[in-house]
Order: structure tokens, then sequence, then C-alpha cells
């Protein structure tokens, strides 16, 4: 198997039409048809059903896309790198981040390592916590941040920062008689939680500390965003959590943020990395993450 061989097949694989798939190579149907052919024997495996349907992936095929993806990021990568180094840089650290960590920390986190070491690129992917985990154990990633310490095996989790719990309130509420909200009494409103998919690790956290209640929680929306969360509070559909380091980014006029009355209720976040030995940019950067976890902003409700 050649790469020549990968580049048909996902061109074909993406099309799911020969002829355009070989308009897109620049090359005619019949070599490719051919090269498709010596693919299929090689991995003695069918790739494709032809049918009067059309072209369709076999489940072998789609396992296949899903790799050859990968060798060709992997290669994208190399030649990333090594443009880099031909114009000075000393290395590159990919960073996932997931569940939308706190700004304010990780600007000043990386505002250090440009003062630092400015010659270390640092390229950031917001992605799912799910993904973030693929990617950290198929080289995708260097290292991530996210809410959440289960990440499975292979995977190292080390706490970085934590921050007190707000409660998002729309003014004029009947809560805002309380300078600490009790828990018990948030919950006879209904609340604006985050979509567990797109910001798993702060639902999976704010999920355990409901837990801790006496009253089952009514859930009015699940939003993706801080921003969408903070627009519904607004508007009156319900409450919502925020941690004080968010607040201080995304003030607004209709919102008033205030703590639990349990001063242990924090959002924790997360460095995640592989199980393995850091390279000398990755290490760097682990000591200075480790080294910020102590610069806890004191951030007042509003």
């Amino acid at each position: 198997m050649e790469l020549r061989h990968l580049r048909c097949f996902v061109a074909v694989a993406e099309e799911l039409h020969f002829t355009r798939a070989a308009v897109r190579l620049h090359i005619e149907q019949s070599p490719l048809s051919r090269t498709i052919r010596e693919l299929e024997s090689d991995l003695g495996a069918t790739l494709f059903e032809r049918s009067r349907r059309g072209t369709q992936l076999t489940w072998a095929g789609q396992v296949l896309l899903e790799d050859a993806r990968r060798v060709f990021a992997v290669l994208e990568q190399a030649r990333t790198n090594v443009r880099a180094a031909a114009t000075g840089y000393r290395g590159m650290l990919r960073l996932a981040l997931s569940d939308g960590i706190a700004q304010t920390r990780l600007a000043a986190l990386l505002a250090l390592c440009r003062e630092e070491e400015p010659d270390v690129e640092i390229r950031l992917f917001e992605t799912p916590l799910a993904s973030q985990v693929r990617g950290l154990r198929d080289d995708t990633f260097d290292a991530g941040f996210a809410q959440s310490d289960e990440a499975g095996e292979g995977i190292l989790c080390e706490a970085v920062w934590s921050d007190p719990i707000l409660v998002a309130i729309p003014t004029r509420h009947p809560l805002l008689a309380f300078r600490r909200v009790p828990l018990d009494e948030l919950l006879r409103y209904p609340l604006i939680k985050c979509h567990p998919e797109t910001c798993e690790g702060a639902y999976r956290q704010i999920k355990r500390l409901l837990r801790t209640a006496a009253i089952q929680p009514r859930i009015a929306e699940r939003v993706a965003t801080l921003e969408l969360m903070l627009t519904l509070v607004a508007a009156g559909y319900g409450l919502g959590f925020a941690t004080a380091a968010q607040i201080s980014v995304c003030r607004h006029p209709e919102i008033i943020a205030r703590p639990l009355s349990d001063p242990s209720a924090c959002m924790t976040t997360y460095l995640l990395r592989p199980d393995s030995e850091p390279s000398e940019p990755l290490q760097h950067f682990i000591e200075r993450a480790m080294l910020s976890r102590d610069d806890s902003p004191a951030v007042d409700p509003i």
C-alpha cells in the first residue's frame, strides 16, 4: 500500500463517485479504478459497494478512511514542523481546549509562554472532551485543558485551576435576597445547563454538585456556550452556573452573579496529556501551568 493508493481512496471515499474523484485528482477514471482494485487486493477487503444507487463505503472502507485521514494529518503536521524549524522555531505545542475554560487564566499562561519561550509556537484547538482524548492518544494534540479528569488509561490529568461556582441570576429575581444562595433554594427555579456533549467536563461537575441537593433540578434548556446561557438567563428562562473567572469576562447588564452558600462549590480545570515522556517545550509548558494554579484571582460577585 502506497500513499498514492490512499490519496485515490480518500478522493473516492469523499466524493462517492469515481468520475468526480478522477476530476479532483486530475487523472482518468480508468487508472483510478485500477488503483482502487490494487488497494482492495492488497488489503484483502472490499472498500466500496457499487450498485445502481451509486457508490457506498463498506464498513472496512469506513475504517480505512478514518486511518487514512490520520496518516495525511500526520504528514501535514510534519510539513508544518519542518517549515517552522526552517524559520527559526524550536518547537510547536498543539493544545486542545474543552468546556470553555477560564479565559483570563489561559491568556495569562499563554502570555507567559510567549515571553519566556517566544520560539515555541502554540496552536489552540477548541474541541469536545471526547475528541480531545482521542487526539491526545493518536498524537493530534500534545496536551489540553478540560474540566474533567475522567480521560481513561494512558492520559494523565492534573488539576491546575479551581474557580468558585457562581449563580447567574436575572435582575429583580427573588433569589437576590440571599447574599449567598442555598442550593435547595436555587433548585426551586428552572435551570439553564451546559450541554453534556459540547461541555462534557463542566456538565459532570455541575451534575455532581446538584446531586448533593434534596430537590430534583428542573432543566429549562441545555446550551453549548456561556454566552447563550447568559442570554437566556437575562431573558428570564431560568438560572445558570458559571465560574467567577467566566463571569469576570462575560459581564451582562441584566444579570447579577451570586456565590453559593457552600464555599467549597468550585469548578476544577485539568491539564490533560499523554502518559509518556514529554518533549522539552511541553515540559516547560507543564511547569508554567502548574505554577499558575497558585495565582488564584480574587473575583468578587457582581
